[in-house]
Order: structure tokens, then sequence, then C-alpha cells
């Protein structure tokens, strides 16, 4: 009797143990957190995406915050889901914004950014786009914990050329740019109260916004990135001569690291790719092939890092 009593009270323990097993919760997936903002600027309803990385909640610390611009006819989800940016975001632990140029009232409402002297019904009907930036900012760092001195921007196409506008004009609320398949359009001279950390990246066969300069997309003439970064040279104060760090059959490296205010130009001329993002998926059946010799993500964020306001 005693073994029977044994035997019955070690079955049930078993099975009491295995239920318990059972029964316990997976581990929860990593909790990610989404607006789809607007907000009214000079009179327009404006809008956004945001992306808080999953560890937002879990303490009381401030993060910093990368303005995504997206190109022409593009928009905020599509600059997310080609270029894999909210990922790296996720990842690394920052958030991301993604605000969206205001729609044209053509057929396809394509959105633009008035980046100076491009592109399209932005610039043609004189969107104040710096403004907006600048209310978003102001608006995300009340509203979330945003570290208002680790505030960056970045832009393909046109978004890099609005990112370089506002390195130009609004200096004190942006510690540094990159800039990917872009130019500096700005209309106005370029007259910045601060040095800005600039990060350009561009690929050599790049024809829609050509590294060398000349007519590209649409039409518009393109300034060469060679004498933007110059004109960026001065401004930041740097040293006279950019050392060419690496050169080699996937790309050159060019870096100006003796400037104001201990700020950095870097430029990656890629050999292969085209207009698009490096290290990406190609954009749509007719965007042009990424280069595979950058991961911009990578570069973007580790260069943001060394740089606060």
């Amino acid at each position: 009797m005693t073994n029977l009593i044994f035997s019955l009270t070690f079955f049930i323990a078993i099975v009491v143990f295995t239920s318990c097993e059972d029964a316990s919760p997976d581990p929860e997936p990593a909790q990610t957190y989404r607006v789809n903002g607007q907000m009214t600027v000079d009179g327009r309803a404006r809008t956004y995406l945001l992306n808080l990385p999953p560890r937002y909640y879990a303490d009381s610390s401030k993060f910093s915050l990368v303005i995504a611009l997206h190109g022409a006819g593009g928009k905020a989800s599509q600059f997310e889901q080609d270029y894999g940016f909210t990922n790296k975001a996720n990842d690394a632990g920052f958030i991301v914004v993604y605000p969206e140029g205001v729609q044209s009232n053509g057929v396809l409402g394509l959105r633009t950014w008035n980046a100076g002297t491009c592109c399209d019904y932005a610039l043609e009907n004189h969107i104040d786009d710096v403004n907006f930036i600048r209310a978003l900012i102001d608006s995300l760092v009340i509203r979330y914990r945003v570290e208002p001195r680790k505030i960056y921007a970045t832009g393909m196409s046109n978004g890099g050329m609005m990112a370089y506008r506002l390195a130009c004009e609004m200096p004190e609320k942006i510690a540094a740019i990159a800039a990917v398949s872009a130019t500096m359009v700005v209309a106005q001279p370029c007259d910045p109260s601060l040095p800005v950390p600039i990060l350009h990246m561009h690929a050599a066969l790049d024809a829609k916004v050509p590294y060398q300069g000349g007519i590209g997309l649409r039409g518009y003439y393109f300034p060469p990135v060679d004498s933007v970064l110059a004109v960026w040279s001065a401004k930041d104060a740097c040293s006279e001569t950019a050392p060419v760090v690496v050169q080699n059959n996937q790309y050159k490296f060019t870096s100006w690291s003796a400037c104001g205010d201990d700020a950095v130009i870097e430029c990656y001329l890629t050999a292969d790719g085209g207009h698009a993002w490096p290290g990406s998926s190609k954009a749509g059946r007719r965007g042009d092939t990424p280069s595979t010799a950058i991961n911009a993500n990578d570069l973007i964020w580790e260069f943001f890092q060394r740089f606060e306001r």
C-alpha cells in the first residue's frame, strides 16, 4: 500500500510539474510603438510616421531622433520598407520619424520637398518645408523623450537635398546630416550659424542626380557634389585639403576632419550601383540597383553617434 501511495503521489507530481511547464507563456516578442501623425503647419495638414524603439518604455532615458526624408515621389512607408531603416532604428535603439512632403494635385499625387531649386509641386507652390520640420521637431521633443542635442536628418535624393537645406537654415536643431544620391540645391546662399557634420553617399554611375553635376532627373540642373562639399568645408572651417582615406575598386572615401566645433565631412563614392540606397534591396521594377560596396544604414548611424549639438 505504501508503495502504491508513493507511486500515485510521484505520478501526480510529474503531471502537475509538466502541466505548469506547458502553461508557462512563451517569451513575448519585442514591443514596437508606431504613430501615424498629423499636424497643421502654415494652414496645411502635414503627415508623418513615427517609430519608437522596443526599449522606449523600459527606462526613462532620452533617445536620439533621426529624421528620414523620402525622395521625390516617395512617402513615409516607402522609405521605411525599401531601405529597412526602421529595422536599424529598432536594433540600435533610436527614434525615427518619416515626414511626408506635400502631395501634388496631379493624378499621381506625388510628394516632394522644396529643397531650394527642386522639386516640382513643393517648389512651385513655395511650400515652407523648413518650417514644417522645425515644428515637427519641437512637437516631438515635447511629446516624446527626445534628446534635443541628438537630432539628425538623412534623406534620399530630393530628401537628401532637403537635409542639406536644413543644415543651412536650422543647424541649431540638427546635430549632423547624411545625404544619399543627392546634392545641395538651395536657392539662397547657404549661411549656417554653426558648423554641421556631413556624410554624403553617392554612386559614380548615378545618372538621375549625377555626382559630377549636370542635367538629371526631370530636367533639373544639379550642382557637382565635389563643389557642394567644398562649400561646406569652408562653412565648417575645415582644413583646405581633403585627404582620400580609401580608394579601391569598390569605393573612394574622402574625409575632412580638421573642422570647426569638431565637425567632420565624409564622402563615399561607390563604383557600383545607381540612384539608390546603398545596401538595400532594389526599390521596385524601375528602381536602380543599389551599391553593395557599403551599407548606408550602418554608416549613417555610426556617423550620427559621433556628434551632438
